[in-house]
């Protein structure tokens, strides 16, 4: 081809000389006719030299792109039925009607045209009739294929990525995992025990910890009397989700020997590479098994998500109460430092919220502070309104008391906003009111969740406590006694943990009746309580045709529904659940109905042996193990019951995984 060009190249310069050559001889032949004679017959010979150079150019030139015409095209005959690239036509039936022989030879048949993708591959088809992507990986015959598609020309590319899809499996599964393990409940347990007594208990606990490790293959590491760091991959992490982490029931039930009931929390960062990090998503997953009570994993990913399992047992009640007065004292230097303090619960208030917000702002008056409690009077449950009404009487106590919008002409930078019974940012009366202040402080009693509320420079949150009103109680204890509680006051706070321990049947410690015992001491009204209490006959009403057309099935799980055309209040619902549950052969309740914000409320009650607050987490909601609730929007009353039982399903069929 070189060749061709090179005497193209000379081909105008050689024409120019002929030219030229036959100026020279009509010039010669004028002057001298011999000469010109010789001249013009060696121009002769010059031409006939190139008319033959130019035939045999051509020749060779039709010659080359003959051959490379043939080439060409016998390689795109190979590319297109021998490279190890599949190619598909379909039409609109998405039927086959051309595949080359590798293809065919993946599909391991004769042929393929005329078969249906369906009858090929599910998934396959599945994926050129969606539209959403053009590229999508597709497990043909034990391998994996990287299938591209052209959808105008209704042509299909299969690329066989087996290997590549191998090794990033490997990869994950050979990812660095971090794991904390805490033992929960250690200082607590070995408080009262003999040095003999203890030592054998450690050794028999980091014996179980050890064989547990080499089971499974992880490097366990104690780093102090109640830690172990243990480091693991993704493999084994898999291994472990799917034993449901057994060894958390084996601690508690090998440790009972010694007449104590050990637990377990473990927190574990998985998902990022980089180990600080992986280091504090292990920290975060720890506190936040806590946080819910311990007994329990919480596997914490780099995108956020989290995993928990376990959760099967109520949080042990501390005997001790160090952490109250170091609370109580935290916060008094927080009212202190504080220009005003705003007190602020979650939205639809109970007793608790409102009992637990009056006893806050009696601790901000007993450190000479002003204080507020924001709330929605138009949005509070029956028994809240019905305290509400009993403030309005006391003109001192109702002037604290501002709406949402007062709140936030109030707050300032220095402002000090205490959230009580609960911790999640979208459940507060006035969300706007977190972004006003960098001084948060959340006082809780519920488990806790994956949303919180960012960055509160204190958090008490004490699972094993009966109520919010019972913590704040005993933080009011430890406050200066400048202002005494008046009867009022001392009431709501009684109230509060009434409601949340029905009357002291559940969840009741030994410090809730040291809580109620001092509020009674300080003028608390058993009959006030229990007028607050009181319901009316229509709301009783409601309750027992609610009862009537409950179902129970042979699980002991019960579930009622209210009417779709009505409206229930979220503590008729509550009080529907927990009677359910006094019924003779249920072990958990479930009560669905609608709300007057339009919305459906799901109440949960259980005796222990179901967690209800993993099924409403499941649903976005939360609360106890044996107490918890949510509320789902844009939804029927019939919607909301068959994701409640595929969640309950879901819950008992998965090993009870939380």
């Amino acid at each position: 081809m070189s060749h061709f060009y090179e005497r193209k190249a000379y081909r105008y310069p050689l024409y120019a000389f002929i030219a030229l050559s036959v100026m020279f001889a009509a010039c010669l032949f004028y002057f001298q006719w011999i000469l010109g004679i010789v001249s013009l017959l060696l121009l002769g010979f010059v031409l006939y030299y190139v008319i033959q150079s130019q035939r045999s150019l051509y020749a060779e030139l039709e010659q080359y792109i003959s051959n490379l015409s043939y080439r060409v095209k016998k390689v795109g005959e190979e590319a297109l039925m021998q490279m190890p690239i599949g190619i598909m036509l379909i039409n609109d039936d998405y039927e086959v009607e051309w595949a080359n022989q590798f293809l065919v030879s993946c599909f391991k048949k004769q042929t393929l045209v005329g078969y249906s993708l369906y009858d090929l591959a599910d998934s396959l088809a599945a994926f050129v009739k969606q539209g959403q992507t053009n590229e999508e990986i597709i497990n043909i015959h034990g391998k994996q294929f990287k299938v591209v598609i052209r959808r105008e020309e209704k042509l299909l590319y299969f690329f066989d990525v087996t290997e590549q899809v191998d090794l990033q499996k490997r990869y994950e599964a050979e990812r660095l995992v971090l794991a904390i393990i805490f033992l929960d409940n250690y200082d607590e347990i070995t408080q009262g025990m003999d040095d003999p007594a203890k030592s054998q208990m450690n050794s028999h606990v980091t014996s179980i910890l050890n064989q547990w490790a080499n089971d499974y293959g992880m490097f366990l590491k104690r780093t102090s009397s109640d830690r172990f760091i243990a480091v693991l991959n993704e493999h084994i992490l898999e291994q472990l989700e799917k034993s449901k982490f057994s060894i958390l029931d084996e601690v508690r039930e090998q440790t009972m020997k010694y007449n104590v009931q050990l637990t377990l929390s473990i927190g574990i960062g998985t998902g990022v590479s980089s180990l600080p990090e992986l280091g504090a998503l292990a920290q975060s997953g720890l506190d936040l098994a806590l946080g819910r009570g311990g007994d329990q994993v919480a596997i914490k990913q780099g995108n956020g998500k989290v995993k928990f399992y376990g959760g099967k047992t109520n949080p042990m009640e501390k005997r001790t109460r160090v952490r109250a007065r170091v609370i109580s004292h935290a916060l008094r230097e927080l009212i202190i430092e504080s220009d005003k303090v705003l007190i602020m619960g979650h939205k639809y208030p109970d007793m608790d919220a409102l009992g637990a917000a009056i006893g806050i702002l009696k601790v901000a008056q007993s450190n000479q502070k002003e204080g507020f409690i924001v709330i929605d009077t138009a949005k509070t449950d029956a028994g809240a309104q019905r305290l509400i009404e009993e403030l309005k009487k006391h003109s001192e106590l109702w002037s604290r008391c501002i709406k949402p919008e007062q709140g936030l002409e109030l707050v300032t930078e220095d402002t000090l906003l205490i959230i009580v019974d609960t911790h999640r940012p979208s459940l507060v009366i006035e969300e706007r009111l977190l972004y006003r202040t960098d001084h948060i402080v959340v006082i809780d009693h519920h488990r806790r969740g994956e949303e919180f509320i960012d960055a509160p420079i204190l958090v008490y949150m004490e699972p094993y406590a009966s109520s919010t009103s019972e913590l704040v109680t005993e933080l009011l204890e430890y406050q200066p006694k400048r202002v005494k509680l008046t009867m009022l006051e001392a009431t709501a706070l009684l109230a509060g943990i009434v409601v949340d321990t029905k009357s002291f049947t559940l969840r009741t410690g030994s410090r809730t009746f040291d809580a109620a015992s001092y509020l009674r001491a300080q003028g608390a009204d058993t009959v006030l309580v229990q007028k607050l209490l009181k319901e009316s006959i229509t709301n009783y009403v409601k309750r027992a045709k609610m009862i009537e057309h409950a179902s129970i099935d042979s699980r002991g799980i019960a579930i009622a529904k209210g009417d779709p055309n009505e409206t229930y209040d979220q503590v008729l619902i509550a009080q529907t659940a927990d009677t359910l549950l006094t019924l003779s052969g249920v072990v958990a309740s479930f009560v669905i109905s609608k709300r007057a914000d339009e919305t459906i409320g799901i109440s949960a009650r259980s005796l222990g042996d179901i967690n209800v607050q993993v099924i409403m987490e499941r649903l976005g909601g939360g609360g106890h193990l044996t107490n918890a609730a949510t509320q789902l929007s844009d939804i029927t009353v019939e919607e909301a019951e068959q994701k409640l039982r595929a969640a309950i399903d879901d819950y008992l069929e998965g090993g009870k995984p939380s």
